[in-house]
């Protein structure tokens, strides 16, 4: 924990700035170092919240990260604690500038590597699943029926194989067909099917749904990569296997034949090894969850630190949750590589103005109940932090949720901001490895895909210990961002080379699985 006698009481992140940010809790009367002189706490400002650095007049813009979060919904004297109760998230018009930044590719320095599963596709994984795909709910407990028949003891002789994993979902039916949920589940299914941590799966269905396994495998054109031996080395794989519970005649029936199909899946699966592969075969998924004040100030720039260093390799990063973009959106469409792709994520915001007051709800109340407790006062004060994640290079492509990513460097992909469905969308776009930061305290989790957490402050991190695999708050008490950025590449290379993360050690990932349902329901 850092050394409060050491550390500083606040930090002023921008000279533009007219608040500062406790790096501790200071207490009322508290004398605190502003840009023109000390001030004094005219209150108890938390570890995480602002104060001002000096008076702020009603209507005024309020500025953290040199950036706008705000505006004063009443006159603000120096000392006072900035939040709710007088920083209004008011509309402002933003400058998008397409294109008109071009961010240098770092310096990668000598050639990384990683120890992963190289597929017949050509792609890397960093676990190697074997997968029960549910089409539909209603075959989501045969499924999970199937998986557990396949118990400890049998995955021993098995010891590459990381484990079998049922994939279940709530939807599968009651959708129209060919319309956008089908083809959004479709994209998910075969994105964690067709997934490089995934060596082989079994699909099931129940047989009358709409969401049919024929239909996904030939509008998807999925194939078992690894776990069928094709009709030539050089191809990919043969036609996926696939049983439904009404052709197998109920539920016992099922299972058996599941049981069976897995069996004959697991020893081609564990005659895979890991090998070395560069880092550029790396795909990044971020996301940050239970943010709090801290977020955008140490956890998430090094973690965009961690990002710029793999897309210097030739790796992928993917920044997701598009409501938490919204406010910070004219910061990427300046790096964005094309005017198109710039427009692109203009596009997707408009979208999500639109989608959020149609249903009657303000993209303003992103922030939860946990953000608001730990500092975060508007939504353009979270997306500003949220954004850090990403780094700074050229932004070189904006994907639909669980679309495909082909591009390297970072990209954006459109996903909700809650923590399961975005990442969900991430993975089965090709994400083998995730990072997920935290300041409230997530216990997130994912499989197939390892998930990283780091805490942006060591009171929690010091508190929930067990579920947290890096401690940011460290750069509250001095440790430079790029160190702890360098620390985070580190524990990136060795995670995908097999290292368990906290979250794995507590077998956390199978209920994470939640594809994105944007209706209607029928």
């Amino acid at each position: 924990m850092p050394d409060e006698s050491s550390s500083p009481a606040s930090v002023i992140l921008r000279s533009e700035d007219n608040i500062a940010v406790a790096c501790r809790d200071i207490r009322p009367g508290e004398r605190i170092p502003a840009i023109d002189g000390d001030i004094e706490a005219a209150a108890r400002i938390p570890l995480g919240h602002k104060l001002a650095i000096g008076d702020i007049p009603e209507g005024a813009e309020i500025r953290k990260y040199g950036q706008v979060i705000g505006f004063a919904s009443e006159a603000i004297r120096a000392g006072s604690h900035v939040h709710v109760h007088n920083c209004d998230a008011d509309a402002f018009q933003r400058d998008y500038a397409f294109a008109t930044e071009s961010p240098a590719l770092k310096d990668p320095g000598p050639k990384r590597t990683f120890k992963g599963y190289l597929r017949r596709d050509g792609r890397v994984g960093t676990r190697n699943y074997l997968a029960v795909i549910s089409t539909v709910n209603c075959s989501a407990s045969t499924s999970k029926y199937i998986c557990r028949e396949i118990t400890p003891e049998i995955l021993e002789d098995y010891p590459n194989v990381d484990g079998i994993l049922p994939l279940t979902h709530k939807g599968g039916c009651g959708m129209q067909e060919d319309g956008p949920d089908h083809e959004q589940l479709n994209r998910v299914l075969s994105g964690f099917a067709s997934h490089p941590n995934i060596g082989a799966y079994l699909l099931v269905g129940l047989g009358c749904e709409v969401g049919q396994a024929s239909h996904l495998i030939r509008n998807t054109r999925l194939v078992q990569v690894e776990g069928l031996p094709s009709a030539e080395p050089s191809e990919l794989g043969g036609q996926p296997p696939t049983i439904t519970i009404q052709e197998e005649g109920g539920v016992s029936a099922t299972i058996k034949a599941g049981v069976q199909a897995v069996l004959g899946l697991l020893p081609q699966l564990n005659e895979i090894r890991r090998t070395e592969q560069p880092v550029s075969s790396l795909m990044l998924g971020t996301q940050c969850g239970g943010s709090d004040g801290n977020s955008g100030i140490t956890a998430n720039p090094a973690l965009g630190g961690a990002s710029d260093r793999l897309i210097s390799h030739g790796g992928t990063v993917i920044l997701g949750e598009t409501p938490e973009i919204y406010g910070a959106e004219h910061l990427l469409t300046r790096r964005a590589a094309s005017k198109e792709i710039g427009e692109k994520l203009i596009e997707r915001i408009k979208w999500w103005e639109w989608y959020s007051s149609t249903l009657g709800a303000e993209l303003n109340n992103n922030p939860s109940p946990g953000n608001k407790a730990g500092g975060l006062t508007t939504i353009y004060e979270k997306s500003l932090g949220a954004i850090a994640k990403g780094g700074s290079s050229s932004l070189n492509g904006v994907y639909g949720y669980a679309e495909t990513v082909s591009a390297s460097g970072l990209v954006v992909m459109d996903t909700p901001g809650y923590d399961p469905v975005s990442l969900t969308g991430i993975v089965a776009g090709g994400a083998n490895i995730c990072i997920f930061t935290t300041g409230r305290g997530s216990v997130y989790g994912c499989k197939p895909v390892p998930c990283i957490k780091i805490a942006t402050n060591t009171p929690m991190y010091l508190k929930m210990q067990e579920d947290m695999d890096i401690d940011a708050g460290c750069v509250l008490g001095g440790t430079p961002i790029d160190a702890l950025a360098d620390d985070i590449f580190e524990e990136l290379i060795a995670v995908a080379s097999g290292k368990q993360t906290a979250s794995e050690k507590h077998g956390f990932g199978e209920e994470e699985f939640a594809p994105w349902s944007i209706g209607p329901v029928l």
